[in-house]
């Protein structure tokens, strides 16, 4: 009997995430039947509509209050409810993922993408070598590896796949056809980035997402602790390492920049400060999110305090 039960719980899960995940494909066809700019408005004044109605909401206005405590309540609000916007805004991305990737390099006409360090990303591309490229949960980041295939740029993206398993394997397919390399995020990822550096080839990574087993650090001020993974693997094989973004501009356009590559503490022996670095890579994040705030998915429990609320 108690397996009888243990069957019917695990089919009516797979039944909620299958039909969860039918909902979310419908939303996405529903915004394909919609212009690019029009599917990207509506999203996100959809989403700054729902967003304050979750459970989230409350995580999202505790997250603001406590890395911008000089802000008013009406700016937390405000930056709230454009971070809201943004996630709706990266569901339509996602759709026209395809279309929104204009730039030409050979055209003088300005298109909805504008790039900035493109010198590095040729000098990357022609004198290949073991390079690692960083972003965070800011702007379109999906534009990025787009950017990196167009340009021609082999990157393996490490990326963490959808909690739902029916949403993860369509966002794999997809982003499989469009970014290259993939490697979702699991206890063997690291071996697989680490080969592609012994290959001489690039690694693309998220850092600001929350790791527990991580490295004390701070980001707002605040405690966390962040993935040391980036930082071993440079100490590693000596690869250089880039801070690259996508920023969201008016009129539905979008600034991709990689900056020049950083350099990485060092001990007094000489070797990787793996710690100093995780700190480098926060304070490069903080200083992104400091610039364009409601670019930033606030809904993150980056500080790990969602069961403290």
């Amino acid at each position: 009997m108690k397996m009888f039960l243990t069957r019917i719980v695990l089919a009516l899960y797979h039944f909620r995430q299958w039909l969860i995940a039918q909902v979310a494909f419908g939303f996405l066809n529903l915004l394909k039947l919609f212009p690019a700019d029009r599917a990207m408005t509506v999203a996100d004044g959809l989403m700054r509509r729902i967003g304050p109605l979750t459970r989230r909401h409350r995580l999202v206005l505790y997250n603001l209050k406590r890395a911008f405590p000089e802000k008013s309540d009406e700016e937390i609000t405000q930056i709230a409810l454009g971070s809201w916007g943004s996630l709706g805004r990266m569901v339509a991305e996602y759709v026209f993922l395809d279309r929104l990737f204009d730039f030409d390099p050979e055209s003088d006409r300005p298109g909805r993408i504008e790039v900035s360090g493109i010198p590095i990303f040729l000098d990357l591309r022609d004198n290949p070598r073991p390079f690692i490229v960083f972003t965070a949960h800011s702007g379109c980041f999906e534009l990025l590896p787009v950017a990196g295939a167009a340009f021609g740029l082999s990157v393996t993206v490490l990326f963490r796949p959808p909690n739902n398993p029916y949403i993860g394997e369509k966002v794999f397919q997809f982003r499989a056809a469009r970014m290259g390399k993939l490697v979702p995020s699991h206890a063997g990822s690291s071996f697989a980035l680490a080969r592609t550096l012994e290959e001489g080839g690039g690694v693309g990574v998220l850092v600001d997402q929350k790791f527990t087993r991580g490295v004390e650090t701070r980001f707002f001020g605040l405690p966390v602790q962040t993935n040391p993974l980036l930082a071993k693997l440079s100490r590693q094989f000596q690869c250089e390492v880039y801070p690259a973004r996508c920023v969201r501009l008016p009129g539905h356009r979008y600034r991709l920049e990689i900056e020049p590559r950083l350099e990485l503490p060092r001990k007094a022996d000489g070797g990787l400060d793996v710690t100093a670095t995780a700190q480098l890579l926060n304070d490069k994040v903080e200083s992104w999110v400091r610039e364009y705030p409601e670019q930033w998915l606030w809904y993150h429990d980056r500080w790990n305090i969602k069961n403290h609320l």
